[in-house]
């Protein structure tokens, strides 16, 4: 996995870049001093860490005279050292400038501090193995092709929980689900003691045409859910199914769930507060 230094003008997507591989599991350093590159590789060597990225712009401009010598020792010692540099149109960095009302950190007239900044990152640019024009992209757009320049898979996961009403529903899910209309395997004597887990549980729970079609009608709409999330960007999805105790139907619909839907990477978190004997 590369050591990577992301650098770029001020307002080309510097920032998203670092979240996308923050997000993808990289130790991320912002604005590191290139005299320091080499301590901090030593550093996270003996941490074991092997996704790093650190970033150097003009705010490090008092220290840009050591780059070429920081460079080349880091690079005879990381043959996968990559240099990612970001840039984006003058017209497109000050409109977004003006949306966020951010202070240039060369602090002067806006158009000169472009110019000026190019001038003073030109040799990070022409170090650079990849260099990305923003002008024309979102934030999600860049993130993606991030993704894709260095190879970091996407990963995603569905979150499953199950609870029970009677105990207040989750407050950390992205998506709470009521399945108490289906039919109640705790008013059958034999079933009460036992779990949704259990296979005579779970065909209670889910008998019939009609729980049958709305366990269908979840399930499309958990995967409609859980994959607009992942094209949004989002690395995770949590959908909590609760029942009123949560020891039965909404067990048996997670645990349902996550096998019908294991292509979305699914975990189930937690069976909140099955018990080893119901208390519905």
């Amino acid at each position: 996995m590369p050591f990577v230094v992301v650098s770029g003008l001020s307002g080309s997507g510097k920032s998203t870049a670092l979240r996308t591989l923050e997000d993808a599991g990289f130790f991320i350093t912002d604005n590191l001093p290139p005299e320091l590159w080499g301590a901090m590789h030593d550093l996270v060597q003996a941490r074991g860490l092997t996704r790093v990225a650190i970033s150097a712009d003009a705010r490090t401009r008092d220290f840009l005279s050591a780059l070429d010598d920081s460079y080349l020792r880091l690079s005879r010692r990381r043959e996968d050292l990559r240099v990612l540099f970001l840039e984006a149109n003058d017209d497109v960095l000050l409109q977004r400038y003006n949306f966020t009302r951010r202070e240039h950190p060369l602090g002067e007239n806006l158009m000169f501090d472009f110019a000026r900044e190019r001038e003073l990152l030109s040799p990070l640019r022409a170090i650079a193995d990849t260099v990305i024009d923003t002008t024309a992209l979102s934030a999600k757009e860049l993130a993606a092709q991030i993704l894709r320049v260095f190879r970091l898979e996407h990963d995603f996961h569905l979150r499953l929980m199950s609870f029970g009403f009677k105990y207040a529903p989750p407050r950390d899910a992205d998506l709470v689900l009521d399945v108490r209309s289906l039919p109640n395997p705790y008013y059958d004597p034999a079933l009460r003691p036992k779990t949704g887990l259990q296979p005579d549980v779970a065909a209670y729970a889910l008998q019939g045409e009609s729980s049958e079609q709305f366990y269908a009608d979840l399930r499309n709409f958990v995967r409609v859910a859980a994959e607009r999330a992942r094209s949004s960007g989002r690395h995770g999805y949590t959908v909590a199914i609760g029942c009123t105790g949560g020891q039965h139907r909404s067990v048996a619909v997670a645990a349902r769930l996550a096998h019908d839907l294991a292509d979305l990477n699914v975990d189930i978190m937690d069976h909140r507060d099955m018990k080893d004997h119901a208390h519905e």
